[in-house]
């Protein structure tokens, strides 16, 4: 068995209920053959879909996580949830700074700090996400970029939480329905600056934090993604969202890491 692979979706804010439990359902039963040592599947539902899907759902196949949350466990905070609410309801991670968090509604790296830290001290996984614009690319500056929001976002972290932390690398330029995919190589390129960073960020632990690679991954560029040696897992967008070709997915790219020696 070669090293560990992630694979999760967001499903940002286009399944119902019933349609998210349908999905789940369907998901888990297609790949329960897959050993979870080899694979850690995660899917960030809804807030409405949450507490179901957490009841339905057999975590040890499926991680289930949300898609934000408040710093505080309680407060004067009109329209946030509580990591205490989350817990309540079993979840395992919370994604926190996703690119729609940051540039339209405004999250700076400071906030994400601020809720990466109260999630993993509420004992949640945190799946930090992080990524440039197309005008910072075209600067130059990603590096610079990424390295400044994992400082940040990853500040002041007590090391004993490292194996709790998990990164994706989302361009910006590259998500959403008119995204660009970023080439392998350039992912590549990205993702060693990460695990750089992590290793200064935790230099005993930083090696072991997985990163991910997010922004319009589809079938067609999956397995030489993943085939990347820094990229550790997939995070995908509409390809994850239905289970049969979520499914396949996966199964194709653990094939092609299995190819390239991870």
């Amino acid at each position: 068995m070669g090293k560990r692979l992630y694979f999760g979706s967001n499903l940002k804010m286009y399944k119902t209920i019933s349609q998210t439990l349908d999905y789940l359902k369907e998901l888990t039963e297609r790949t329960k053959d897959i050993s979870r040592e080899e694979i850690t599947l995660f899917i960030i539902p809804s807030y409405t879909s949450l507490e179901d899907a957490s009841r339905q759902t057999d975590h040890g196949l499926c991680l289930l996580g949300a898609q934000n949350m408040g710093w505080e466990e309680t407060g004067q905070y009109t329209g946030e949830i509580s990591p205490l609410m989350l817990n309540e309801i079993g979840m395992d991670l919370v994604m926190v700074g996703h690119s729609e968090r940051r540039h339209v509604f405004r999250e700076t790296d400071e906030e994400e700090n601020r809720k990466v830290k109260c999630a993993l001290e509420h004992g949640m996984r945190a799946l930090l996400c992080i990524g440039e614009t197309m005008e910072q690319k075209e600067f130059g500056i990603s590096p610079e970029i990424l390295r400044m929001q994992m400082k940040i976002g990853l500040h002041g972290i007590d090391p004993s939480f490292a194996d709790r932390i998990w990164v994706a690398y989302e361009p910006v330029w590259s998500i959403g329905v008119n995204g660009i995919p970023a080439s392998a190589e350039y992912a590549a390129q990205m993702h060693d600056v990460m695990k750089d960073c992590l290793k200064e960020i935790f230099p005993d632990a930083g090696e072991q934090i997985p990163c991910l690679y997010g922004g319009s991954v589809n079938p067609g560029n999956a397995r030489e993604l993943i085939s990347q040696k820094s990229v550790d897992g997939l995070f995908v967008g509409r390809s994850a969202w239905q289970a049969d070709k979520f499914d396949a997915l996966i199964r194709d790219a653990m094939e092609a890491a299995r190819a390239a020696g991870k």
